[in-house]
């Protein structure tokens, strides 16, 4: 019996926090059907007095929200899938290629990663602007294909995985890339799920990058452009339930990416060969 007191003060504690957590989701959920003055009178009620759609229909019948949607998921995939690409080849080249600087590479880019991204921001914009690529997707993309803690997580999963596995293709004459792309890379499956929840979460939810990159409204994204309606720059009045519809859609496919793949989150453990 005292054995399982500790277990019901743990799950009661792991529970608070989970409401903590959850419940203002929910109540962004639950302004966004509601009409704009009972969302300013009531606005932590979990039940709308008058249940609506109204805001979802005056966001998607307007021409900005899915200008913006599409702006994310174009940014969104083309960022992922060149941080899985990029990331999994420097990852692999500081684990197994052996070249002269590799320890002053690898101590660069772990000092990167204690740089806050607010300190680049305007570093970030010069080059954008005379790389000539400002207020397009290019200047909205490139910048984002290669981060430092995607390299950092698939250059140690690589290293987890024992050198034996390369040598027989190796010896048939396989080159690097072939070992990379055929042999090593297929094993390092747990390792590029987490580059791609962390990627898509990322480049889905990033807003500073954006603000630098463009200002043209055709190229604005989610994220900049829910910042705008919570901040009134699109109009007046509170509009509440507009602004948190907005915001409970953007959850949505990040939402999707983390259920179908949680259950593979990187265990760093099973890419090594068991003897």
């Amino acid at each position: 019996m005292t054995a399982r007191r500790p277990s019901l003060w743990l799950y009661a504690v792991l529970a608070a926090l989970a409401v903590v957590y959850i419940f203002p989701f929910l109540i962004d959920v639950a302004t966004s059907f509601k009409t704009e003055p009972e969302a300013a009178s009531n606005p932590i009620s979990l039940v709308p007095q008058t249940f609506t759609t109204a805001a979802y229909e005056q966001l998607f019948g307007g021409d900005a929200f899915p200008t913006w949607f599409k702006n994310s998921v174009i940014v969104t995939l083309c960022v992922t899938a060149g941080r899985v690409f990029f990331d999994s080849l420097a990852g692999y080249a500081l684990a197994r290629i052996h070249f002269r600087g590799r320890a002053v590479m690898f101590a660069i880019l772990v000092a990167i990663m204690a740089v806050p991204n607010v300190v680049l921001l305007i570093p970030k914009f010069l080059v954008i602007n005379q790389l000539g690529i400002y207020n397009s997707y290019p200047g909205l993309i490139v910048p984002l294909l290669v981060d430092a803690a995607g390299i950092f997580i698939m250059k140690n999963f690589f290293e987890s995985i024992p050198v034996a596995v390369e040598e027989q293709a190796r010896i048939d004459g396989a080159g690097t890339f072939r070992l990379f792309w055929s042999i090593v890379l297929p094993m390092a499956r747990p390792a590029l799920v987490t580059i791609v929840i962390l990627s898509f979460q990322g480049s889905w939810n990033e807003l500073s990058h954006f603000i630098v990159a463009a200002n043209d409204p055709e190229l604005t994204n989610l994220t900049k452009g829910v910042a705008s309606l919570a901040s009134n720059q699109l109009g007046q009045g509170t509009k509440y339930p507009l602004k948190l519809a907005a915001a409970a859609v953007m959850t949505i496919p990040v939402a999707i990416v983390f259920l179908v793949f949680q259950k593979r989150i990187m265990n760093t453990s099973s890419g090594a060969v068991k003897g």
